[in-house]
């Protein structure tokens, strides 16, 4: 038996497009930024920005707090460690796992990126908005995340 498709009223099209095209458009803009000023991707600073919030994280729980896999968090981690940026040392608590820390050096390099990640971030989303469009944002946005993240593990928040 075939269910019925779905459809969208012009006011929700409106809103999924909008969204959808935030989702593809935005991260390209970041990480072209990022690259172009700080030799980095905005995973990789995302990365960077957790483990200095958190400080030392098993790589299990880095790649959940930054929404990745397992293999590409390890990937990027270990590509972060040869530059330098982080390092990895073995958990006191539990043998089989791994905590990575920030550097001295993946901290300059954080705090070199972000002012330029900042300004991007404003010209592109904050400063196209009102404050009434800002918090209206968060307010439509907010039970969205809630409902792909319900044990909210993403974000350097």
């Amino acid at each position: 038996m075939t269910r019925p498709l779905s459809r969208m009223t012009p006011q929700q099209s409106r809103a999924w497009l909008a969204l959808t095209g935030t989702a593809e458009l935005l991260p390209v803009a970041l990480d072209a930024q990022l690259q172009r000023d700080s030799s980095m991707t905005h995973y990789e600073f995302i990365l960077l920005t957790v483990l200095q919030r958190q400080g030392a994280m098993r790589l299990s729980d880095l790649a959940a707090a930054t929404n990745a896999a397992l293999p590409r968090a390890s990937k990027v981690a270990s590509r972060l460690q040869q530059r330098g940026l982080i390092e990895r040392q073995e958990s006191t608590e539990d043998r089989r796992s791994v905590k990575l820390t920030l550097t001295k050096q993946g901290r300059r390099q954080l705090v070199l990126a972000t002012p330029g990640h900042f300004d991007t971030v404003h010209r592109l989303v904050l400063d196209q908005l009102s404050e009434a469009q800002l918090d209206s944002l968060a307010d439509a946005l907010e039970p969205v995340v809630q409902a792909l993240d319900p044990q909210r593990r993403f974000g350097p928040f």
